[in-house]
């Protein structure tokens, strides 16, 4: 099996070029080899690899900014997913692309089902929805996982940047009051092996797992929450903080406002996903500590 991986640096690519790896030949790419800023360049490339499958790991992921820069957003994750899924059509190749839960607008307190209707409510929230719609038109074999609130011990996200808040600071103020769950970009990467190779090996009868899968660990937190449970592992790992848990304040979203509005509910219901791939997500407190542990030994570690 040939297998397209763009955005290879990426937290989530980071982890596919080891999970991939048994699968088969993985042509692993990031710009500037690649630019999903402009899909024309995307077909040659396609044809160039000739692959069984293309998983699109890169994305435009700064919420704040795709508010002012909302044309680039829909060309990275919008119009470019469209290409690669009109070319892997072409080739009959599978497509595996990542989505969030910010296609979602955040009411209720149940967790999204894939079956929900979708209404972001953020410039970036449109695009991805914008490449879910292209994806789906281009009729191409694709697995779709919307997923939440993703980190890893590399790149920037929510747990590195409180660890390195907490050792500057005596006391932070985060957000309790916008609910979903924290994703390690590791598990993204394993069942995304495990569904790739399921799907294959069952030839066409695989074709019934394709379409859209929430894949997030199971339980839910706030920001909040997981700044507390992200403190507590590193100081159990002998970390030196000045902020303790105690002194990580609970607030408003309306207290630290952002350019970009946040759903407030993030919840993902992952019972499609188990039952399609015979798995179970695990708790999202199961990877946190380990993760914390190797952001501890510094930059990318």
């Amino acid at each position: 099996m040939k297998i397209l991986l763009i955005g290879k640096n990426g937290q989530v690519g980071w982890e596919l070029q080891r999970s991939l790896s048994p699968l088969g030949e993985v042509v692993a790419l990031d710009h500037p080899e690649v630019d999903l800023g402009k899909p024309d360049s995307l077909p040659a490339l396609v044809r160039q690899v000739k692959p069984q499958v293309i998983v699109n790991a890169a994305a435009y992921t700064a919420v704040d900014k795709a508010e002012s820069e909302t044309e680039v957003a829909n060309r990275v994750n919008g119009d470019s997913v469209g290409v690669l899924a009109r070319e892997a059509a072409m080739i009959g190749a599978w497509m595996v692309h990542y989505s969030t839960d910010y296609v979602f607008d955040g009411t209720g307190t149940r967790p999204w089902t894939e079956l929900d209707p979708t209404n972001p409510v953020n410039a970036y929230g449109r695009s991805k929805l914008l490449g879910e719609q292209q994806l789906a038109a281009s009729a191409c074999r694709h697995l779709l996982f919307r997923t939440s609130w993703v980190y890893a011990s590399r790149g920037h996200n929510f747990v590195r940047t409180i660890l390195k808040l907490a050792a500057e600071r005596e006391s932070l103020r985060v957000i309790a009051d916008q609910f979903g769950v924290p994703t390690p970009a590791e598990l993204l990467a394993d069942v995304t092996a495990l569904a790739i190779r399921q799907v294959r090996s069952a030839g066409t009868a695989g074709e019934a797992s394709a379409g859209i899968h929430h894949l997030a660990p199971r339980g839910e937190a706030t920001w909040h929450g997981i700044a507390v449970a992200a403190v507590e592992a590193a100081l159990a790992a002998g970390a030196a903080l000045k902020c303790t848990p105690d002194r990580i304040a609970a607030i408003a979203a309306t207290e630290y406002p952002l350019p970009a509005p946040r759903p407030a509910n993030s919840r993902l219901c992952v019972d499609r996903v188990e039952q399609a791939f015979g798995m179970r997500c695990p708790d999202w407190r199961a990877h946190l500590p380990r993760v914390v542990t190797e952001l501890l030994k510094g930059p990318n570690a």
